[in-house]
């Protein structure tokens, strides 16, 4: 018999609230779902709201009464901002988040390299704003909470999943006593120690890196910006790493690396956390300033993913699937990636869209995603933490030289998690005119927003409106062909979601869902289409994640047809 804690976690800035257990004995019928989601987590709740987004049913399983402990993910970026904008949450983000685009890297006490995160006037979002998991978990739940496509059971554990007869079979623990449950398809999103996995005897690629770091959040009042701080090789702590970041409510984040031969236990002890907090205090200039400690763990860095996400009925996701270091904003900020591939993906095969291929394309595309961000984190691991005395040596040699040589000071970029490009997706189409172009988002990139003029419509920002379902981004100041207009008819017969925008037009455009007028030409100069032929029939593709997976000079009714059959295999 499962019994999850019910005494509220404590903290010093968010009130936990416990929830009541979802419990079999009061809903007797249980009949096969659609999708069982394990892990109620960032990328368990985001696959929850995306497959709701796409009218596919889940059931959320949490082993736990309350959200997660501690701060946890503290940095989101611009792209994961986009993806939560889709799922209903980045207007509460913002509002409780506190946004930043600087690092600053020390060495001896002078300020060796500032990095600058680019920003201009067609970003919406910061390119990194920070806000505790805590919150951005309630909000997500809140949006669970509110759509009625979303079964959300606090308290349940899987014990076991079998999967029989193009199934799976769920033991699910509860205070109760345990129930089954069938399930068309499971998300194992149960995190980096996924019961799921070792069940199956799954084994992950990769590295593991000695040492530990401290996570520290504390509450204190420094006069700071929120910016990134590193320290290298400080008097305190020599040899090693420390990072600093400013959280919202009054809270720092303190990351240090422990001297080798320290056990997590032994640097966990009250009065070791507290002669290194302050050391570090009086390293910047604060010491004795009074602070208290809210919330502290170890972790060590992996690089670590499955080779494929897709195991028969079962699909794995977020750190279930792969392992990262935080070094770069990796966690979270790659799950929720995850979760938009996985969404759309799995609801186009639920409603038999498309065949199964579309599932193995998620997994290629998304372990590839896992090691490219491997190979960068693995740069930035050996930078923070030298596995051993030759890296140690070439970083100390950076470290030394960057006091007076101005070229070696790029070496400290810390490589901040960036969206991955599908370029050689199987669903990106092989017909229409992706080399022509001389600029724009390519095949397999995410997309370019762009500010809107006065004039653009209701919102300020294109990806305001997009999303939902497949978009045809057709720049136009005149109706769009019938031929053209026929096959997103007959897309649209089948059960695709197909949502056409005719790019400038200053009226409603026949064949077009909406019209964005571009009067001055900025939106198409951003998708490397010629401003001064507005008629020309130029396209873009986007998949339901917004990646593009086709674009044109001249797209016509043959092209799209061709390209909406690569994009949904069967």
């Amino acid at each position: 018999m499962h019994n999850p804690s019910t005494e509220a976690r404590p903290s010093l800035y968010y009130t936990y609230q416990v929830f009541a257990p979802w419990l079999a004995s009061a809903h007797p019928a249980q009949d096969r779902k659609k999708v069982v989601i394990v892990g109620a987590g960032p990328a368990g709740m985001v696959t929850a709201l995306e497959l709701a987004r796409h009218g596919v049913p889940s059931v959320v399983l949490s082993a736990e009464l309350q959200f997660s402990q501690g701060s946890r993910a503290i940095c989101f970026t611009r792209r994961s901002m986009e993806i939560l904008q889709q799922v209903g949450v980045a207007d509460r983000m913002t509002a409780g988040g506190l946004p930043w685009r600087f690092g600053n890297s020390f060495y001896r006490g002078q300020r060796v390299f500032r990095m600058e995160a680019p920003h201009d006037a067609d970003d919406r979002f910061f390119p990194i704003i920070n806000v505790q998991q805590q919150f951005m978990e309630e909000y997500l739940h809140d949006a669970c909470k509110a759509n009625p496509l979303i079964d959300f059971r606090w308290g349940n554990k899987v014990n076991q999943v079998e999967q029989k007869d193009g199934c799976a079979v769920l033991e699910v623990d509860t205070p109760e006593g345990p129930y089954a449950l069938e399930s068309d398809w499971v998300v194992a999103a149960d995190g980096g120690r996924s019961g799921i996995r070792s069940a199956m005897n799954l084994q992950m690629e990769g590295a593991s890196y000695e040492g530990f770091f401290v996570i520290a959040d504390i509450q204190i009042d420094l006069p700071l910006p929120t910016e990134r701080l590193a320290f290298f090789d400080p008097e305190w702590n020599p040899g090693n790493t420390i990072l600093m970041h400013r959280e919202p409510h009054g809270i720092w984040r303190v990351d240090y690396q422990l001297p080798p031969g320290e056990t997590p236990e032994e640097a966990l002890r009250p009065e070791s956390l507290k002669a290194r907090i302050d050391a570090q205090l009086a390293m910047i200039g604060h010491a004795g300033l009074k602070w208290e400690m809210d919330w502290s763990s170890v972790y060590s860095a992996r690089t670590l993913t499955l080779p494929d996400f897709v195991h028969g009925s079962v699909i794995f996701t977020g750190d279930a699937a792969h392992l990262l270091p935080i070094f770069g904003v990796r966690g979270a900020n790659t799950a929720f990636q995850d979760a938009q591939s996985l969404g759309w993906q799995l609801a186009f095969v639920v409603k038999g869209l498309s065949g199964k291929k579309l599932l193995t394309n998620h997994s290629t595309e998304r372990v590839g995603a896992a090691r490219e961000i491997i190979t960068e984190a693995g740069k930035s691991t050996r930078f923070m933490a030298p596995p051993s005395p030759g890296f140690r040596l070439l970083r100390d040699a950076v470290l030394s030289l960057s006091l007076t040589q101005e070229f070696v000071r790029p070496l400290y970029h810390w490589r901040t998690s960036r969206p991955h490009e599908y370029t050689h997706s199987m669903l990106n189409s092989t017909g229409d005119d992706n080399g022509l172009f001389k600029s724009g988002p390519a095949h397999g990139a995410p997309p370019q927003n762009v500010r809107l003029g006065a004039a653009g419509g209701q919102g300020d920002f294109l990806l305001d409106h997009l999303g939902g379902g497949f978009d045809l981004l057709y720049f136009t100041n005149t109706d769009l062909p019938e031929a053209l207009q026929e096959v997103i008819r007959s897309a649209r017969a089948q059960g695709i979601p197909l949502k056409v925008t005719a790019v400038g037009a200053a009226h409603t455009v026949a064949g077009a869902d909406q019209h964005l007028s571009d009067a001055n030409g900025h939106l198409r100069q951003r998708y490397g289409v010629p401003v001064n032929d507005s008629a020309n029939g130029a396209a873009y593709l986007l998949r339901p994640d917004q990646h593009v997976c086709a674009r044109w000079l001249t797209l016509d009714a043959k092209r799209l047809q061709a390209a909406l059959l690569t994009a949904l295999p069967q």
